[in-house]
């Protein structure tokens, strides 16, 4: 008996091992899911979550940016190029392009660039992602913030969806679409790398989000969008010490940008209010030499004969305090709040002056331009 079960036991636990290696290979035989089908459905669900895939933000956001082709006449010889012919000849003139990108913040045609990209150009054309092409007018320039806009006229024009939080995080991911070297439309990922940047030179009034999204030439007037593909802000500038991208890129904030449009839209131009006063940093030394007890503040460096300021009764020497109510931390940050302001109101300045507390009321007048 035990021979015949030693006999029979070889052969059961190989017909067992057998049926385990079918019932894992194919499940549905015995009505259990199959692991492929199932493989399928978790791939499908993932391909769906943010995390994995940014393409719906990019289809959302893609189609309102559009590239930019400006040219303008160039007489012969003004470069310093050869003519190919005598000098007594006629030479005809000659013309020059550039590229760059652009958003489309308006089912009316309305659209957002840098005024560096289409300063100087006497024909800007607009050509959409669909096909669609347009010569565009231009509305108007903010050189102080470096924005232009401009208005074509097609039908149907996909507009943008614009973040209305006021404030971005850093760490947020972000994309940038736009048009670098004609290459057509491309999209880059980063994150935000740094917010408020400013101090750099390269505007008036700067504000600007720090990125490592790649922003090449001719990105300029592209979008910086979130990852749901609302638009946070128009890419500028890069700083770079080879002209190629190095992951610091700058994008004007998209408030600063609609705020800037609607100024063009309705005046032709952006109206900044203005005090007339030059300020500096209130430093430990500055303090100490004024014989000041205070931290924080901006000393008056000089002042606009006959402006604001200069009426409201300031002099060189004062501390600025307060501006309406609110603490004056930077010559930057008071010059924004007083550009916010309309021409006309009046603000309260508080200062110390030899040490003791004054108040003044100063009435806002409009900011001259400064630059063209």
């Amino acid at each position: 008996m035990n021979a015949l079960l030693r006999s029979m036991g070889w052969p059961v636990v190989c017909g067992i091992l057998l049926a385990l290696l079918i019932i894992q290979q194919f499940p549905q035989w015995i009505g259990l899911p199959a692991h492929d089908i199932v493989l399928r459905e978790v791939s499908a669900q993932r391909s769906n979550m943010g995390l994995v895939s940014y393409s719906r933000g990019v289809e959302r956001a893609s189609p309102a940016v559009a590239n930019i082709y400006t040219s303008k006449a160039v007489e012969p010889g003004v470069d310093g190029s050869l003519r190919d012919y005598a000098d007594s000849l006629p030479a005809p003139a000659r013309r020059q392009s550039s590229l760059g990108s652009a958003v489309i913040l308006n089912p009316d045609g309305y659209l957002l660039t840098n005024n560096h990209v289409i300063a100087g150009a006497d024909e800007i054309l607009v050509a959409l992602k669909d096909g669609r092409e347009a010569l565009a007018t231009l509305i108007g320039t903010d050189p102080e913030t470096d924005l232009a806009v401009l208005k074509i006229d097609l039908p149907n024009l996909p507009a943008i969806t614009i973040d209305s939080r006021d404030e971005q995080r850093i760490g947020d991911v972000v994309m940038a679409i736009g048009n670098p070297f004609g290459l057509g439309q491309t999209v880059t990922m980063g994150i935000i790398s740094a917010t408020g940047r400013n101090q750099l030179g390269l505007n008036t009034y700067e504000d600007f989000i720090q990125t490592d999204a790649a922003i090449n030439q001719g990105n300029s007037g592209g979008a910086l969008v979130d990852a749901e593909g609302n638009l946070i802000g128009i890419n500028t500038a890069i700083f770079s010490q080879s002209g190629a991208a190095q992951g610091i890129g700058f994008a004007i904030p998209v408030r600063l940008a609609v705020e800037v449009m609607q100024a063009i839209i309705q005046h032709g131009h952006v109206i900044r209010g203005w005090l007339g006063v030059e300020v500096q940093p209130l430093t430990p030394e500055l303090a100490e030499s004024f014989g000041l007890d205070v931290s924080q503040g901006i000393v008056v460096a000089s002042l606009y004969r006959n402006g604001p300021a200069w009426n409201a009764g300031l002099l060189p020497g004062d501390v600025i305090l307060k501006i309406d109510g609110e603490p004056a931390t930077s010559g930057r940050q008071a010059m924004n709040q007083v550009a916010r302001a309309k021409p006309g109101d009046s603000i309260r300045l508080d200062v110390l002056r030899n040490g003791e507390p004054a108040s003044f009321t100063a009435e806002v007048g409009v900011r001259p331009s400064f630059r063209t």
